[in-house]
């Protein structure tokens, strides 16, 4: 019997589902950072989110008449869910996830015809609802090394405040609200929330999704395009607005690129190839952009990441960039082709 399936068409050995199952691979190693440096909240966030995502995902391939288990085993939307799980405190209430997925999936995804037709990350437009929903939830975040125990992170789950002795606020968080014109290496000295080069703990946790992106790039799954124009484009800006660590500065390259979600969003989030350029420079780009958007959110904004608006400002650019920045057509000009349009 003829199966309909949606776009992209791989025709590689294990075709898409093989692409996903190295992405969740290559996410292992920063996901057991997260767990090492803070507990147990953030296997319970992405349990909750792959349920709710396959739930949904199953739901929406029904509605649409598509075949469920050919939907289900490209295994796009277990990495959806992996992505969204991993950007949720690991101790935000279990409402926090369901709406987060429930808007990634089928706000995201299905609303635009599935996989392969989104014009925007569907993990990024799950953090973003939950991030304007639930302002509050969406700052549960620990200290890291705490040592929750588990029948604490089991109710902060179910609802109940966590206490705020294990609570605490972003490294980025607490660099743009409570320096009070200290020099930056005097205020990182007298802050344990800071580490050798960014946050505590999240220095690492990206250092590993460093590590897997770069297992992405060797195994030629995703190009260096997009996450270099991410991390260039926000390191320079870091390095113009740094003013050698002083008072007025806004914080190191280092700083910005180990601190957050900086490295999951360059390597993993903004290399999603349906909702970015379709070009290699477009790409350089895009992730460019992002950066940008990104540090001017960090530094004059009001939240302190904002790795998740840079990547959707450039899914939204990304048609625009893809018009001035595709390829020569052979035996024409590079205007070729726009003028007949």
């Amino acid at each position: 019997m003829l199966q309909k399936t949606s776009a992209p068409h791989v025709s590689a050995p294990g075709g898409i589902s093989r692409v996903m199952l190295w992405v969740a691979a290559a996410l292992v190693p920063g996901v057991l950072g997260q767990l090492w440096w803070f507990g147990p909240g953030v296997l319970i966030q992405l349990a909750w989110c792959v349920l709710i995502a396959l739930a949904a995902e199953a739901l929406a391939l029904r509605l649409r008449g598509q075949p469920v288990e050919v939907g289900l085993g490209d295994c796009s939307v277990l990495i959806c869910a992996l992505l969204l799980g991993l950007t949720l405190p690991g101790h935000a209430p279990w409402y926090v996830g369901l709406t987060a997925t429930l808007s990634a999936v089928l706000l995201g995804k299905h609303v635009y015809g599935g996989l392969g037709h989104n014009p925007f990350n569907p993990a990024m437009i799950g953090y973003v609802v939950a991030l304007i929903g639930f302002p509050i939830e969406m700052t549960r975040w620990t200290h890291p090394d705490a040592a929750v125990p588990l029948a604490e992170v089991w109710a902060a789950f179910s609802g109940a405040l966590l206490p705020d002795q294990w609570t605490a606020a972003t490294a980025l968080e607490v660099f743009k609200l409570e320096r009070g014109g200290m020099y930056e290496a005097e205020f990182k000295a007298s802050r344990d929330i800071f580490g050798l080069f960014g946050g505590r703990g999240v220095e690492w946790v990206n250092a590993l999704f460093l590590a897997g992106g770069l297992l992405l790039l060797l195994r030629g799954i995703i190009t260096w395009h997009g996450p270099l124009g991410l991390l260039g484009a926000l390191g320079l800006c870091a390095l113009i607005g740094w003013d050698g660590g002083s008072s007025e500065g806004h914080g190191s390259a280092l700083l910005h690129w180990f601190s957050g979600a900086t490295m999951l969003g360059a390597w993993f989030i903004l290399t999603d190839p349906v909702s970015t350029s379709a070009t290699p420079w477009g790409r350089f780009v895009c992730g460019a952009l992002a950066g940008v958007v990104t540090y001017c959110i960090r530094v004059w904004g009001t939240y302190p990441d904002a790795i998740a608006f840079g990547v959707l400002l450039s899914n939204f650019a990304a048609p625009l960039i893809d018009y001035y920045l595709r390829p020569r057509v052979y035996g024409h000009g590079r205007g070729a082709g726009r003028a007949d349009e």
